[in-house]
Order: structure tokens, then sequence, then C-alpha cells
């Protein structure tokens, strides 16, 4: 029953990803349409140009790609790293909680010293 219910979680999951890609893709796509050309609807009003004007990108601040990838590689080294040292973390109460019932001899109130 477990299973299946991780099952059906993974793809409901899946399922979200791909329904939220799919609502942004046209957003992503979107793109300025270029005027129409006189015809019989009318004149359009505005200068018509054959090629768009060209776009210049003005960097005032901000970070270069460089800088995020080496912050994003810094932050999952630093993920895994915490992840090791929590598995050995719990791996070793685990082998502490089975030699709990296991006392040395030596504290045994039974045995004479």
């Amino acid at each position: 029953m477990i299973r299946i219910r991780r099952y059906a979680a993974c793809l409901v999951a899946m399922l979200a990803a791909a329904a939220a890609s799919a609502l942004a893709a046209p957003a992503a796509f979107a793109t300025i349409a270029p005027p129409a050309p006189p015809g019989p609807t009318g004149p359009v009003t505005g200068a018509i140009t054959k090629h768009p004007p060209a776009v210049h990108t003005v960097v005032v601040g901000g970070m270069p790609g460089w800088q995020i990838a080496l912050i994003a590689a810094g932050a999952a080294v630093l993920a895994a790293a915490l992840a090791v040292v929590v598995d050995r973390l719990l791996s070793s109460r685990r082998a502490s909680a089975a030699r709990l019932g296991q006392r040395p001899a030596r504290l045994r109130s039974d045995t004479a010293a």
C-alpha cells in the first residue's frame, strides 16, 4: 500500500511539473508582433521598418553567469557533505542503540570483581 502511494505521489509530481512547464511555455516564447502593412484595413500610423531596431542590453549591476554557477556548485557540494555527515551520525546512533542490550561484563552487577 505504501509503494502505491509513493508511485502515485511521484506521478502527481511529474504531472504537476509538466503542467507548470506547459503553462509557462507560451509566456517564454512571447514576442511583439510587427505592425501590419497598409492594406484594405487602412493605413498604419507610425513608421514601418523592415527590420526591428537593435536592442542593446545595458548591464548596470547583477552577477555574471560564472558567479552564479560557482555558487550553485558550492551549494551542491555543501549539501552533499551535510548529507554524508547526517548519514554517518544516524548510522552510528543505530549501531550504538543495537549495542545497548549487550553491556560489558565489567559493568554488570551480578559478576564479582
